[in-house]
């Protein structure tokens, strides 16, 4: 059975860098007909496989032979493919100083080959089009990446997204499922486990979004907020999060690339924050203070998730710029620098009062 493109306009992800793929291998401006692809870009991927030799290797030191492919349902591409090479450079840039040490080791795509896959497909076209209807026009179609262990990401190619992988996510934003922008592979691969053969696993995925509204940390949000919205986002201005609630999870997200890259197993010393960036400008305070202070205007949600990350800290799990970059993160340099100056204003009128008080203690009494 095929299924006829639908299309969309004005497709986001053509502005974020993947207009060269986008435009190559689907109509411009509407998402692919999933039989069509099949029958054209699995003979092309099988032709360069069988131009592989057995004996070569990656970089990585994972062989062709070695590496453990995914299921039937997954096509290999290889280096020359203009897909490949397009997602290989935005994952590797998007890594920043870690893309330097990081080697990708094999990119897959979803052949949709199978009866339920190409019904997975027809419901993403669809909700699609309404979307677009919904909002004027525009679907808000974006990529993102969605990281898991090979197991979490065969069950999602098979079975798509399910309630276990809300439940352990960290919930941070409300409860929902977590994509990272494609131009922002890094919070992603923060939150990776490397498997037994030293990889980790993206996934690059085709988000609807529609109208999204900001989602605080901190939210025990599930659900839009009105009819208005269709998802969230941390950031409207500089999304770092993708927020798709739980019942749109298999209709708002189709998985289309898999890619296992290997990197370091330590990868914290890649994501410090510059020195420039990281540190406030404003007075220095102490943190239990600036707790109390931050209660007065945060909901009590946000300021227990700040005591956690304190907690945190005073356990040596995170540094304490971490522990800074998070509380920057939450509530934002505005508040925080009004907070700090304001603290630092009191301190220094209590700072004079007492030095008067001591320096009339001290003065001689002339009799």
């Amino acid at each position: 059975m095929e299924y006829s493109p639908i299309q969309v306009r004005n497709t986001n992800e053509i502005t974020h860098g993947f207009k060269d793929f986008t435009s190559q291998h689907t109509p411009e401006h509407s998402l692919h007909n999933p039989s069509n692809y099949q029958s054209t870009h699995s003979r092309h991927s099988h032709d360069q496989e069988s131009a592989v030799s057995d004996s070569e290797s990656f970089s990585s030191g994972v062989s062709y032979d070695q590496f453990q492919s995914f299921n039937d349902g997954m096509t290999r591409l290889f280096e020359g493919d203009r897909v490949h090479d397009l997602i290989k450079q935005r994952l590797v840039s998007g890594l920043g100083l870690l893309g330097k040490k990081a080697t990708v080791v094999a990119i897959h795509r979803n052949t949709y080959s199978g009866a339920l896959q190409q019904a997975r497909v027809q419901s993403f076209q669809i909700t699609a089009k309404a979307m677009e209807k919904k909002c004027g026009g525009d679907a808000n179609l974006k990529f993102g990446w969605y990281g898991g262990t090979r197991d979490e990401i065969c069950e999602i190619m098979k079975h798509g997204f399910s309630a276990r992988m809300i439940d352990s996510s960290c919930r941070l934003f409300g409860s929902g499922i977590y994509l990272s922008p494609d131009n922002s592979p890094v919070e992603c691969v923060k939150k990776l486990n490397v498997g037994k053969d030293g990889l980790r696993h993206m996934m690059l995925c085709r988000v609807i979004l529609g109208k999204a509204e900001a989602v605080h940390p901190g939210s025990d949000q599930y659900h839009p907020s009105s009819d208005e919205f269709d998802s969230g986002m941390d950031n409207l201005s500089s999304p770092k999060k993708y927020i798709v609630w739980s019942a749109h999870m298999n209709t708002h997200i189709l998985p289309e690339y898999v890619i296992s890259f290997r990197a370091p197993s330590n990868l914290k010393a890649y994501f410090r924050t510059p020195e420039s960036t990281r540190t406030p400008t404003s007075p220095w305070m102490p943190f239990p203070s600036l707790i109390s202070a931050l209660s007065k205007f945060l909901p009590p949600t946000t300021t227990k998730l700040i005591i956690k990350y304190y907690r945190d800290h005073r356990a040596k799990k995170i540094s304490r710029q971490e522990l800074i970059q998070q509380v920057r993160k939450i509530i934002g340099d505005k508040l925080l620098i009004s907070v700090i100056k304001s603290f630092r204003t009191k301190m220094l009128v209590t700072s004079s009062n007492l030095e008067q008080k001591q320096w009339f203690k001290k003065e001689p009494v002339l009799e």
